[in-house]
């Protein structure tokens, strides 16, 4: 028997009383945290899950997005012998507690096994699929993975195909486990490749009541390797304690509320915090039942279109989803599903847009209370607890045991070590229990605090007189405009307010002159219309600053998203510099005249530099005067930039 076992079983989490204002997360503080939180691992809180819940159900996985399919069940006494076999396979497979366990999957069940079995043997480290196979790679080196599990079917995002490629290229690997889809006839994929093993197989043979390694897991171990960003250039892996996951767990329920009468419909990707920690861990710590809505999670179209037919089958009693899914459940139509089981409605990962706030709670009477969380604070820093109802930006209260600052910005736009009173908008920083153990990279972690220790967020926002933190968006985001530093929430709020557009965002366009001028992006309601010069309008009478009217809102199809639901800014400041150089080109064709032939192509190169190429055919005479005119303009552009003569 482990030595985590001999210490016995310990009460579930559950909140001590509501938390409705600063006051009641002071009354939390009046206890220690050494002893209002014991729990020192995620295994522990499985085993006092299924010592106290045992037979209740702990996940409901639906099948289809089809509300008269009937899910596949997992009680809490399930969970944790899962949890067990899982840890004890990878441990026979020579995982200690300083080795990578990689998980490649969807929102499968055996995605909560791989995570908590995982982070029981050595260290889980969740993968986002949809990566490239070169930062995959780049992830698992820089983790060391020993092990992969991984999707067996090509079905969702060519996972199994993924593994198969990535065997050869992490020095460190040494097992693939492939994990059959639930709708796998059995002995369908036939014979396994050598080592590659049948994940179901290969931990039904292994012991289900305790851990064989007799591993004692510290709060201070590393539970998981959280990857950042790598939608864009290299991925971070953050390192997250056993003790930061944990009272990450444990604030939420004593936040929230959340207990064993509760329902929530999980939607967030298990390789991302928020899936994986406030969503999953939290609730799974509390007796919750959590619906995982089939592998593709919200990405299928079939739970999406019956979102409010599962709400009524299953009787969540929380929904939380990131603004831009609850923007697509608003055009969901009720259709008489009776909803009222929901009691706490909740989003975060980006600033929720006010005129969206109001339609959700003109539509469905649901108030939607926003918080804050990050990777570097094991997913989740504020919460606006049931009951406590702020305006649009309005993040709620800080966790018990947490210190928040709010600081002036420098020159270069990051944290100066001036505080500021209330009231007033700066850099918010953060020191807490689930503040992460730094990434992989020192080089990385020196980046993310200050001098004196405190985390900079990167986000901006202010603390109000009840002590709430409000957010406007990210330092990364302003627009400055001739040294003027223009808040694109300002934009976004106003263009928001019109009845047909969906989503919008607000970057900076290149200028030569001004550095950045404010443009906005625009998706519209399915069967609405509105023209540009009308949004431009529009937005222009409702931003009363006016170096932060925008030049001009471009309508889209789609609006660029990350894995994750938030809006991808970075795409939309190319398209934005894209449609400059392509202007710039327009120009100098017809001030040379050079007619109808075709005019230079600007390509982008990624997402931060552009190439134009002039073909010297279709130029002619001009084609070097051309190039000259392009150089000198183009180049006078904030922007990386080649213009290229063939």
């Amino acid at each position: 028997m482990s030595t985590s076992e001999t210490r016995g079983t310990a009460a579930p989490f559950s909140a001590s009383f509501p938390i409705r204002g600063i006051e009641d997360v002071r009354r939390l503080e009046q206890t220690p945290l050494a002893e209002a939180l014991t729990v020192r691992s995620t295994y522990e809180i499985f085993r006092n899950s299924a010592a106290a819940f045992g037979d209740k159900t702990a996940l409901t996985f639906l099948r289809t997005g089809d509300p008269a399919d009937e899910p596949i069940l997992w009680t809490y006494s399930q969970l944790l012998a899962g949890i067990h076999q899982t840890a004890n396979l990878l441990h026979t497979l020579g995982v200690g507690p300083d080795d990578a366990v990689a998980i490649l999957l969807p929102g499968c069940l055996d995605n909560q096994l791989a995570l908590w079995g995982g982070s029981a043997a050595g260290i889980a480290q969740p993968l986002n699929p949809l990566l490239t196979d070169e930062k995959l790679v780049s992830l698992m080196t820089a983790g060391r993975a020993k092990v992969l599990i991984a999707y067996g079917t090509d079905n969702d995002g060519g996972m199994w195909s993924k593994a198969m490629r990535l065997r050869g290229q992490v020095p460190t690997l040494t097992t693939v486990l492939r994990v059959a889809p639930h709708d796998e006839a059995p002995g369908a994929a036939g014979a396994l490749p050598e080592g590659v093993l049948d994940f179901a197989a290969a931990r039904a043979a292994e012991p289900d009541d305790r851990l064989v390694s007799g591993r004692d897991i510290q709060p201070t171990d590393i539970a998981a390797y959280f990857h950042t960003g790598g939608t864009t250039g290299a991925p971070k892996l953050a390192r997250h304690s056993h003790g930061a996951q944990v009272f990450t767990a444990f604030a939420s329920v004593n936040m929230t509320g959340l207990g064993p009468g509760d329902t929530t419909i999980n939607g967030y990707p298990l390789f991302h915090v928020a899936g994986v920690l406030p969503a999953s861990l939290a609730a799974l710590s509390a007796g919750v039942n959590v619906v995982i809505p089939t592998t593709t999670l919200l990405r299928n179209k079939q739970v999406m279109a019956n979102y409010w037919r599962l709400v009524e089958k299953y009787r969540p009693t929380t929904l939380s989803a990131v603004p831009t899914v609850l923007a697509a459940l608003a055009n969901v139509p009720l259709a008489g599903a009776d909803i009222s089981s929901i009691r706490y409605c909740r989003t975060g990962a980006a600033v929720l847009p006010p005129e969206l706030a109001a339609r959700f709670e003109r539509l469905f009477g649901l108030h939607v209370h926003e918080s804050l969380g990050m990777t570097e604070m094991a997913g989740i820093s504020t919460i606006t607890p049931p009951g406590v109802i702020g305006p649009p930006g309005c993040v709620g209260f800080r966790l018990p045991y947490v210190q928040i600052r709010i600081v002036a910005l420098d020159a270069n736009g990051n944290a100066s070590d001036r505080e500021l009173p209330p009231g007033e908008q700066g850099m918010v920083l953060f020191k807490s229990p689930n503040l992460f153990s730094g990434f992989v990279d020192p080089a990385d972690t020196a980046k993310a605090f200050t001098a004196d220790g405190w985390l900079a967020t990167g986000d901006l926002g202010w603390i109000d007189g009840e002590e709430r933190l409000n957010l406007s968006g990210r330092s990364k985001d302003l627009i400055i405009r001739s040294g003027h530093n223009i808040d694109p929430k300002t934009i976004e709020d106003a263009l928001g307010a019109h009845p047909a557009v969906q989503l919008c965002a607000a970057v900076g366009q290149p200028d030569a002159y001004a550095g950045e001028l404010p443009v906005a992006f625009a998706t519209l309601v399915p069967g609405m219309k509105a023209s540009e010069a009308e949004l431009l309008a529009f937005t222009a009478a409702r931003v009363d600053e006016a170096p932060a009217k925008p030049k001009s809102v471009v309508v889209i199809e789609q609006m660029p998203m990350t894995n994750v639901g938030k809006i991808y800014k970075p795409e939309l400041r190319a398209l934005a510099a894209r449609r400059v150089a392509e202007a710039l080109v327009e120009e100098a064709w017809a001030d040379l005249d050079l007619g109808p032939a075709a005019r230079p192509a600007v390509q982008p190169e990624g997402e931060s530099a552009l190439r134009i190429v002039i073909d010297a055919a279709a130029a002619g005479p001009a084609a070097q005067a051309l190039h000259e005119r392009l150089s000198q303009s183009i180049g006078r552009l904030p922007f990386k930039s080649t213009v290229v003569l063939q």
